[in-house]
């Protein structure tokens, strides 16, 4: 650790070689990257648990697109991250936020202190944002007031436990991949699915539109198009819900016991849009030589950035990650080579991974 005094105050700052402000799957691999190069990180994020929106709002999702995963859930995929980072130094600080980012300079170097809501304070080098789409709230239903005297009483905005909605008469509204995904892992589950949506047409993947549809030629599944929601019934809890027909303007009473909102996130930059990094829709313009944004030493990684052809992807985010690594590693050791080394074949790195023998 080193101390640096401070008007007024003295302050204990502590040294790291990466601060990586979310601690998303993204951000937990950045460690693993930072390990295989002797680096430490420090992960700060204002959700009371590591994994990003995988575990906070789609722990049960099943994820397709992680390479030579077949089948894995959110929550599932987070803790293989965890599970992967344990030979490696990192410290998790979490229920808390990045306030301040100011460029400082020791001993005629220039750094970046990070300081967060509960008076961590962090110098360092490096500064990766890996922060996702930002912070995020649900979007609620319109023209339905004080949904929230719901939540948790048949009304949510996530599905977190498959088990909650067993065998009772479920209605999900969106028509995004959320809305068609949790349709379908729902289905099999529920004593009762329906889907409800505003148009016969989905925003989600084709792939999925078409399995849903199958499912409602069967009937396991009804599909209600287009309705909107017009008021939910109930006193301590959810017993129904009555919806508006589009073309007819005639309400329906429907009995409900769960009710998924899936309308999608409201998503908030914070204090990132004060730290004069050059944006783009409110996401953060990066080369992708080594994803560093318009000041030295801040790097953007997945959900975050943006550039020509960027895609929102896990599997992109660890791509970005690993060269912003080498290049957060120049900036530590200038003038050194970056000591790159496949792990199948450099025995050192098997045995920082304790597979050496293996």
């Amino acid at each position: 650790e080193i101390s640096l005094g401070l008007v007024g105050s003295e302050m204990c700052i502590r040294d790291r070689d990466i601060v990586v402000i979310g601690a998303g799957p993204v951000g937990l691999f950045t460690v693993f990257e930072a390990g295989l190069l002797g680096l430490n990180c420090v992960l700060i994020d204002n959700l009371d648990k590591p994994g990003g929106q995988c575990a906070e709002l789609y722990p049960e999702k099943p994820i397709y697109d992680i390479p030579g995963v077949p089948h894995q859930t959110g929550q599932e995929h987070v803790n293989a991250l965890l599970e992967q980072i344990k030979p490696f130094k990192y410290d998790l600080y979490l229920n808390q936020r990045v306030d301040s980012l100011e460029k400082i300079n020791i001993d005629s170097d220039d750094y970046w202190q990070v300081t967060t809501s509960e008076g961590n304070a962090f110098t360092t080098k490096n500064v990766f944002i890996a922060a996702g789409a930002g912070s995020f709230e649900a979007r609620r239903p319109p023209n339905i007031e004080e949904p929230d005297s719901y939540l948790d009483k048949g009304v949510s905005y996530a599905v977190r436990s498959v088990d909650r909605y067993r065998d009772k008469d479920v209605f999900i509204f969106g028509g995004g991949d959320s809305a068609l995904d949790w349709t379908l892992e729902l289905a099999d589950k529920a004593k009762s699915l329906s889907l409800v949506h505003r148009r016969d047409a989905f925003r989600g993947a084709l792939h999925s539109e078409e399995k849903v549809r199958e499912l409602v030629k069967s009937k396991k599944v009804s599909l209600l198009t287009p309705y909107v929601i017009n008021a939910i019934t109930g006193n301590e809890k959810v017993t129904g819900v009555s919806l508006k027909n589009f073309d007819t303007n005639e309400i329906e009473e429907f009995k409900a016991d769960e009710i998924v909102f899936l309308f999608g996130l409201n998503k908030k930059l914070g204090p990132i849009l004060e730290w004069e990094l050059e944006l783009n829709n409110k996401k953060i313009n990066v080369n992708t030589e080594n994803f560093q944004t318009s000041k030295a030493g801040i790097f953007a990684v997945g959900d975050i950035n943006d550039y020509p052809g960027k895609l929102d992807l896990i599997l992109s985010g660890f791509h970005e990650t690993t060269l912003a690594v080498q290049e957060a590693y120049k900036r530590i050791y200038p003038g050194e080579r970056v000591p790159f080394g496949y792990t199948t074949s450099n025995t050192k790195l098997q045995q920082k991974l304790g597979v050496a023998d293996k």
